[in-house]
């Protein structure tokens, strides 16, 4: 495996150049240059300044191409003009990573765009990566490399913190100076031109200094690569996130600033959502958070005990416990006799747990110790007021004494200034988090609590889903294509039905009447009771425009509903086009519950799913939940119970349940849709009905548009989808299938039971280990992939109980050099020697062949001579193992 990231150079520079590097006072290039001569970089460091021949006591160079050595990294902090310039004889001098400081490109108008544009085509055509324009700059504190133009520095610590505002870098490193809290890196990315969010997560994935990381986001160019770089990192390592631009005002500065479009703001939040982050409202919250994932403040869940000698402050953090929808633990019999023992006759004896205002030291220590030993406590929340009779230094040390025996998740709030500051620094000092106020506390506990819990649902294996028969894709490619040819872009209702069905979406039957007579023969057809629909593609809503009859139940019905359908809607919308009237069965369900699904575009992450209450009052309840697809069961399960009309699909008052299996089935359908089906801009279903006996879509609207022709099937996707185009199948010679797919997330038991199936030896030769079985994080890691920058196919076959099982895996992960990937690959014992292998790794190096990459690398154990002969045969070459005599490295080119 190649160890080093693309971006090390960057992170870890042996030699830096400044150029624009000055001895003027204040300016940029001399604060940077001298920030880095005093935090002890131990590289060569280059001033470049063609007026001067010392720069700082420094030997100066006029250019980058006269220094003759080697140089890594570049920080350019001249005019915007001469960028571009300056990037191309970096180029020429071998520098692969750029630092550009400077301001006055995309941001400021068409012209800085243009050149913005220069100086990137530039970069690329000499393999140059540039972090900005218009950023802050790189710290390295382990390293001692400082590369701003900041006027603090930083402690080395394992916090990350990677920002598009340089201001918002400056205030993190002052507040962080202050309170104790260090930094692996700190990076100011400026206008993410080039170098994103994404690639700087990548690097740090690999980087053991960091433990944490801190975001701080204006807007993103690349969905795709922030949501696979993003739920990546979050697997390994906790994220908290800060994005501006909640709101309309907040947008329109972001546009100023970064020059980037703002999307909505609950889309994005349904994206951090899914990649198991955990996001806060201000800078206050991001401070607090960083500091406790540095103190390793970790609740076990969100169920918190209030501690208090004051009830009115233990009320106001129940309340807010209450607006975040934090649970106060029930306390068991236990705690609460323990807690009778060591309390006077009149605390709470409830939670918040008010020991009274004279409590002592010992009373807060037994209170901490009884409640922490409470299997249904997750967290405590210790709080103080400053009384006649309150010691707040004693009860500090109390506390610290009790926590650090019991080792639960505790935080503390002593409420005041004067008398309690010094108690709450040595709490802070003994990393326990300590606020002044009851509302702050709480939303440190509710943010950390919440990555905690994100962090055990991505460890979630979702059920199986049932087998359904494959959508009809490409009869509804051929409609789509079809109506665009005719220069149209919203569907009728009919074929917006076509579409559904070939998703095995359920719908009312629908046909268009042109005339009074085609009305009344199509509604004999169809079977009374009925209803009438106009149909316009430019009505959206039909109801409003006087456009819909319901419950017609006779022939004079139809013709006079006709006549008036089409004259209410003339005199209305006098300009919008009628093609006729819709006729479909009328939908009598008592125990129906109308529900919206649809589907709409979003400028940064694409298409997005919503949900929520449907029918005519849809806007007024404003009932929506968003969800990005790709969806399976449990994240359309958690959907349905986001919304407030979840609440009516139980049972009740004479009401039967809903089928939610039903309701379900059809999300999962659209989300399909949604994947295959790239023209899809809107889709409406309102309502759609849910009963006990199933759901279907009574109405329907379709918008579509032009798609872009790319190499990637599912490029207008943020989170790529489950590959079903790489499913295959191959027949053995005994007449028996083999199935070769991509791996599912359902397929967990079975990845399970085929390693535990392994002989020693296949195991040993497969993980270069003795392990006996897969642990649940492995498993998880195996089974719930990212299809964008990993690949898993496995090989399976119908057993004798009609169940598939595995009789092979290949899979590759992407190397830090983003250019190649490492393969694995194992087989059945009993299967080997059917050519299952060399199927399996065929079709694994035609995946990462599509995908773009240069070469697939893999470490095989010396004694492994089947391998061996397997690689040499696919046209792989065997290596000495730079590290360890007992492997051989073995690599195949793929271009070139």
């Amino acid at each position: 495996m190649l160890e080093q990231h693309y971006l090390t150079s960057l992170f870890e520079p042996k030699s830096v150049a400044v150029i624009g590097a000055s001895d003027r006072e204040n300016s940029v290039g001399n604060i940077i240059f001298k920030n880095i001569l005093d935090s002890g970089y131990q590289g060569r460091l280059y001033p470049i300044n063609p007026k001067h021949s010392t720069i700082q006591g420094v030997q100066a160079y006029a250019s980058i191409e006269e220094i003759g050595a080697r140089v890594e990294l570049a920080v350019i902090a001249t005019r915007p003009q001469t960028v571009p310039t300056i990037v191309e004889q970096c180029g020429r001098s071998g520098i692969k990573n750029v630092i550009v400081i400077t301001a006055g490109f995309a941001e400021a108008g068409h012209a800085g765009a243009a050149l913005e544009r220069k100086m990137l085509e530039i970069a690329r055509s000499y393999s140059v990566r540039v972090l900005g324009p218009n950023c802050l700059g790189i710290l390295r504190p382990p390293l001692g490399l400082n590369a701003t133009f900041a006027k603090v520095s930083a402690n080395a610590g394992n916090l990350a913190l990677i920002s598009q505002s340089g201001a918002m870098c400056a205030a993190v490193l002052d507040w962080a100076k202050a309170n104790g809290v260090g930094f692996s890196s700190v990076v100011s990315l400026g206008s993410t031109a080039d170098v994103d969010f994404g690639e700087i997560l990548d690097y740090l994935i690999y980087d053991n200094r960091t433990h944490y990381i801190l975001l701080y986001i204006e807007g993103i160019r690349n969905s795709r690569r922030f949501m696979s770089s993003l739920r990546s990192a979050a697997r390994i390592k906790p994220i908290i996130l800060l994005k501006a631009g909640r709101h309309a005002a907040g947008s329109a500065a972001v546009q100023t600033h970064s020059g980037m479009i703002a999307g909505s703001d609950a889309v994005f939040d349904a994206a951090v959502r899914r990649a198991g982050v955990v996001r806060v409202k201000n800078v206050g919250q991001l401070f607090y958070a960083s500091k406790a994932l540095a103190s390793k403040f970790r609740p076990l869940g969100k169920r918190l005990a209030i501690i208090t000698n004051g009830g009115g402050p233990g009320a106001m953090a129940a309340d807010r416990a209450g607006d975040l929808d934090i649970p106060l633990a029930q306390l068991n019999m236990e705690t609460v006799q323990k807690l009778n023992a060591c309390l006077p006759s009149t605390w709470s004896r409830a939670n918040p747990i008010d020991i009274v205002g004279d409590a002592t030291p010992e009373r807060y220590r037994d209170a901490i110790l009884a409640v922490a030993a409470d299997a249904d406590v997750d967290g405590i929340l210790v709080m103080l007021t400053p009384q006649a009779m309150t010691q707040p230094a004693e009860v500090a040390r109390a506390v610290i004494d009790a926590h650090e025996q019991t080792g639960k998740a505790l935080l503390t709030c002593w409420m005041g200034e004067e008398q309690v500051a010094a108690a709450r620094k040595m709490l802070e000092d003994a990393g326990i988090p300590a606020f002044r106020m009851p509302e702050t506390a709480v939303e440190l506990y509710f943010h950390i609590s919440t990555y905690y819990r994100n962090q055990k649902l991505l460890l979630q294996t979702p059920m199986p889903t049932s087998r359904q028969e494959r959508p009809e894709t490409e009869g509804a490619k051929m409609l789509i294509e079809a109506v665009l040819s005719e220069r149209r872009k919203v569907l009728s209702e009919m074929e917006s039905k076509a579409i559904l069905r070939a998703f095995r979406i359920p719908v009312a039957q629908t046909m268009v009447a042109r005339t009074p007579t085609e009305a009344l023969l199509l509604a004999e057809q169809i079977g009374f009771p009925i209803a009438m629909k106009v149909d316009s593609p430019d009505l959206v809503h039909k109801t409003d425009a006087g456009g819909v009859r319901l419950n017609i139940t006779n022939a004079p019905a139809v013709r006079n509903a006709y006549h008036d359908i089409i004259e209410t809607v003339q005199k209305k919308h006098p300009s919008a086009r009628i093609n006729g009237v819709s006729i479909e069965p009328y939908l009598a369900r008592p125990h129906g519950r109308e529900l919206m699904l649809g589907v709409v575009r979003d400028p940064i992450f694409g298409p997005i799913i919503t949900f929520g209450a449907g029918g005519t009052e849809v806007e007024i309840f404003s009932d929506r939940a968003v969800a990005l697809p790709p969806l399976n069961g449990f994240l359309a399960q958690g959907l349905i119970r986001s919304t407030r009309a979840s609440k009516l699909l139980g049972e009740f008052r004479n009401m039967p349940p809903a089928d939610l299996d039903a309701l379900e089935d059809v999300l999962l359908n659209i989300s399909e849709m949604v994947c295959e089906l790239p023209w899809l801009q809107e889709l409406d279903l309102n309502p759609l009905i849910v009963d006990e006996n199933g759901a279907i879509a009574a109405d329907a609207r379709i918008v579509i548009d032009y798609a872009p022709v790319t190499g990637d099937r599912y490029s207008h996707m943020a989170i790529h989808p489950y590959p079903v185009h790489l499913m295959q199948e191959w027949q053995l010679p005994d007449g028996r299938i083999v199935t070769i797919r991509p791996i599912r997330p359902e397929d967990a038991e079975m990845e399970k039971d085929f390693v535990s199936r392994m002989s020693d030896e296949s195991k040993y030769y497969r993980f270069m280990d003795t392990i006996r079985e897969l642990t649940q994080p492995m498993l998880v890691r195996f089974t719930q992939i990212d299809y964008d920058r990993e690949m898993a196919l496995v090989a399976t076959i119908e057993g004798e109980d009609g169940m598939d099982h595995q009789i092979g895996v290949s899979r590759y992960v992407t190397n830090p050099d983003g250019e190649s990937v490492e393969f694995a690959l194992a087989v059945a014992d009993d299967w080997q020697k059917h050519g299952i292998g060399r199927k399996l790794m065929t079709a694994l190096i035609d995946c990462a062949r599509t995908k773009g990459y240069r070469a697939v690398v893999g470490d095989v154990l010396a004694l492994n001579t089947k391998m061996f002969r397997l690689m040499t045969s696919l046209g792989f070459t065997i290596h000495p193992h730079p590290e360890d005599a007992a492997v051989k490295r073995v690599v195949k080119p793929l271009q070139g």
